[in-house]
C-alpha cells in the first residue's frame, strides 16, 4: 500500500490518494519469475476481483470527482502521461472501495 496527501482542488484541505497491491498467486508469480515490470499492468487487471488499484487509477478518480486538479495529480504520479492517457481515454476507474482484509 503507497499512499499520499494531494492538495485538494477547493480549499486548505488534502485527499488521500492510495495504490493497493494484494500479493495474490499472480502477483507472487511475477516476483518469483523477475517479471517485476509487469506488476502494474497486473494491479490493473487485479482490480475488480481484488480490490487492488494504481497509484494513478486513484489519482484520475479524484480528478473525475472533482476533488483534485490535474495539475496538483501531475505533480503526485509517478507516470504522469499514463495518468493523462487514462484520462483522455475516458476510463472510470472503479477505485476507493473499500478493501477487505484477507
Amino acid at each position: 500500500m503507497t499512499q499520499n496527501l494531494i492538495a485538494k482542488s477547493s480549499g486548505p484541505r488534502r485527499v488521500l490518494a492510495i495504490e493497493v497491491m494484494v500479493p495474490n498467486a499472480a502477483i507472487r508469480n511475477l516476483i518469483r519469475e523477475d517479471k517485476v515490470h509487469q506488476i502494474y499492468s497486473q494491479m490493473q487487471v487485479g482490480q475488480s476481483k481484488f480490490g487492488m488499484q494504481t497509484f494513478n487509477q486513484s489519482l484520475a478518480s479524484l480528478i473525475q470527482r472533482g476533488l483534485i486538479t490535474l495539475e496538483k495529480a501531475s505533480g503526485a504520479a509517478r507516470t504522469p502521461r499514463r495518468l493523462r492517457n487514462m484520462l483522455a481515454s475516458g476510463v472510470k476507474p472503479g477505485v476507493n472501495r473499500p478493501v477487505q482484509a484477507r
